[in-house]
């Protein structure tokens, strides 16, 4: 969606708030990308289901959601400024809490057409800087299921930490799956990292 307003920009992505606007391309994306994202997470495919978890995302104070576009406005990503570009995936920053905890969990995704191309990568850094900056936190936490190896990668590249290992800690795809715990510091992200 050409003409909103960016958070934050990198060399070949931008982040920007989830709009309500964004439901087409968002559940286009998803659709193509289901092979992908399965049995791993399962985005909204469809115009409703879309607009209320957007709706939460936009509404919850407890929430933040980040929208990873490439640069430019049009199919190329021809690297003009602005997050007018594709969407290449999704950060959300889920259970915030304030006060002396300042932490957040992470939940996140790629679309298929910008999968492998570093996008993700440039866009969780925004991310991170984005919540050690303007909003405050001090913590961010990834759980991520093992076998997930391109979700750890990204977690990884990103100088997060390995913390721990929870059995049967979310309800996904009709079972209770591990995961391991992953974290990052404002303390530990480098100036000049992801």
């Amino acid at each position: 969606m050409s003409g909103t307003h960016c958070l934050a920009e990198g060399r070949r992505t931008a982040i920007r708030p989830y709009t309500r606007a964004d439901a087409e391309e968002f559940t286009t994306r998803a659709r193509e990308s289901r092979d992908m994202h399965s049995p791993w997470l399962f985005p909204p495919d469809d115009i409703r289901a879309y607009a209320a978890y957007a709706g939460r995302l936009i509404e919850d104070p407890t929430k933040a959601g980040f929208l990873v576009c490439e640069r430019g406005g049009g199919e190329s990503g021809d690297g003009e400024g602005g997050a007018g570009g594709r969407i290449a995936g999704f950060i959300n920053i889920n259970n915030i809490v304030g006060g002396a905890f300042r932490c957040g969990a992470l939940g996140y995704g790629a679309f298929a057409h910008a999968a492998g191309r570093g996008l993700m990568s440039e866009g969780l850094g925004l991310v991170l800087r984005y919540a050690f900056g303007p909003l405050g936190l001090h913590r961010l936490e990834a759980n991520i299921q093992p076998a997930n190896v391109g979700s750890l990668a990204l977690v990884e590249r990103a100088g997060f930490r390995l913390e721990g290992f929870s059995p049967d800690f979310l309800f996904i795809d009709g079972a209770w799956r591990d995961h391991e715990r992953w974290a990052i510091t404002a303390e530990m992200l480098s100036q000049d990292g992801v």
